[in-house]
């Protein structure tokens, strides 16, 4: 692709996003969400013991819950927000990053753990969430509160939830090791996978 087509898809992409945000986002929020879900898998098959196949149901699952639950909701959450707190003063962004994380995030935690376990058939469908949401939940604030501070800060309104589909690549890798575990497991690595998480998120930011 020539530089000028590239720059021309950039310019149609970055209108799209104002113009269309709720739809563009999902487009975007589902292809972050499908290459997290499917590199989770290559991992476990290539680099575990158990070397399990590929389950394109499970990433459809997931992608059905970042596109349908998180996209539409954070678009207008985020619209929300810069509404009613502007500006990127230290006190607006502590406010907002507080607000979505002791406000919205319990509601989007909770959201994924109840819709995935409808789209898998479970008797229970409140297992995983009794089990799993307060490690989850941790693991969020470790992860997303430095997370969202670069986000209210530094990023443009119209390209808030583009930013959190990117760094939910990352995200979403916790996210899902969370999830494969067994109920009563109990998870030693996820502290490890947050510090590289962590680390990948530090040098995406440098090359902003």
């Amino acid at each position: 692709m020539t530089q000028s087509k590239m720059a021309r898809l950039l310019a149609w992409c970055k209108h799209s996003l104002k113009t269309r945000p709720a739809l563009s986002n999902t487009v975007v929020y589902a292809s972050f969400y499908t290459a997290a879900e499917l590199s989770q898998q290559a991992f476990n098959k290539y680099y575990t013991p158990e070397k399990p196949e590929m389950n394109y149901a499970a990433a459809a699952r997931i992608v059905t819950v970042g596109s349908c639950v998180y996209a539409p909701t954070l678009t207008y959450w985020y619209r929300l927000l810069d509404r009613k707190f502007t500006g990127t003063g230290l006190k607006a962004v502590a406010t907002k990053v507080c607000s979505d994380q002791f406000l919205m995030t319990p509601i989007l935690l909770a959201a994924f753990y109840t819709v995935l376990a409808v789209l898998e058939r479970k008797e229970d469908v409140f297992e995983e969430l009794r089990s799993k949401y307060w490690k989850t939940f941790v693991a969020n604030q470790m992860f997303w509160i430095p997370g969202q501070t670069i986000n209210f800060f530094f990023i443009p309104p119209h390209l808030r939830v583009v930013y959190v589909s990117v760094v939910s690549f990352l995200w979403i890798n916790v996210l899902v090791f969370i999830k494969r575990q067994k109920v009563d497991e109990q998870i030693e690595k996820v502290g490890e996978q947050i510090e590289m998480v962590g680390e990948q998120i530090e040098q995406f930011v440098e090359e902003l």
